[in-house]
């Protein structure tokens, strides 16, 4: 069974980066919060980093989720020329476990 965690702005930005979450998210702030204090989960500052000397691009989106047993991180990262690269990242390690990338649409002929 999957827990799906907030969206990144809502839940993981603002239990990660210091601040308080809003009261209807509050519980799963505070499971995503003790995670990281044990060493389950990176803090996001610190794998964003990572992941963008390996594969650099604009965060779109990311989601935290527990399955299986391990935390994992999917983020959509927008590259240059306009390729759609999402990643399945291993929430303790930062290791990359799946990527798959959407290259940008043709340009239709004017």
């Amino acid at each position: 069974m999957k827990a799906r965690a907030r969206p990144f702005c809502v839940a993981l930005g603002l239990v990660l980066l210091g601040g308080s979450a809003v009261a209807g998210d509050r519980g799963e702030a505070e499971r995503v919060r003790a995670a990281v204090l044990a060493g389950e989960v990176l803090p996001l500052p610190q794998l964003l980093e990572r992941l963008q000397r390996s594969h650099p691009g604009q965060v779109l989106e990311i989601e935290l989720e527990r399955g299986d047993g391990r935390w994992i991180y999917e983020i959509k990262l927008l590259q240059a020329g306009g390729r759609l690269l999402k990643l399945e990242v291993e929430a303790k390690s930062g290791a990359v476990l799946k990527q798959r990338v959407r290259s940008a649409p043709a340009s239709a002929p004017h």
